[in-house]
């Protein structure tokens, strides 16, 4: 992974944060970076901002957000979009079903700033601390 990553602590999580200066999400082998970069980091969320996310993802006729939610899924990895895509979702009717459809998984979220990305955080550690 490149200098603009950090891995940060919550709640028990490690995340890996990209920091969205450059698009790191715009083919599936990219995906297979950002799986690689989360098990070097023992990194257990990967933090994308949505400018980090390649527009094609956006458009579902492209099938790179199928490729990307698959691999995540595969992997066991959780992705978290971060940012605002309510524009994006107002203008498809497709892509606002995969979210909020995605948003009831573990393994992919979208959310729109840090407190909610802290919100899904907690869950997510308490669910595992309840599994034991």
């Amino acid at each position: 992974m490149d200098t603009g990553t950090r891995v940060e602590d919550r709640h028990g999580l490690r995340l890996l944060r990209l920091d969205g200066r450059t698009t790191v999400v715009a083919t599936s082998d990219d995906v297979s970076d950002l799986v690689g970069g989360a098990w070097a980091a023992g990194a257990d969320v990967v933090v994308v901002p949505v400018e980090g996310v390649a527009p094609a993802f956006f458009d579902l006729r492209s099938g790179l957000a199928g490729d990307v939610l698959q691999k995540v899924t595969n992997y066991h990895v959780v992705l978290a979009v971060l940012g605002d895509v309510s524009a994006l979702t107002a203008a498809s009717t497709s892509l606002r079903d995969l979210v909020r459809e995605t948003d009831r998984g573990v393994h992919a979220w979208f959310v729109p700033d840090d407190a909610a990305l802290d919100e899904r955080l907690q869950r997510l550690a308490a669910s595992r601390a309840a599994r034991g």
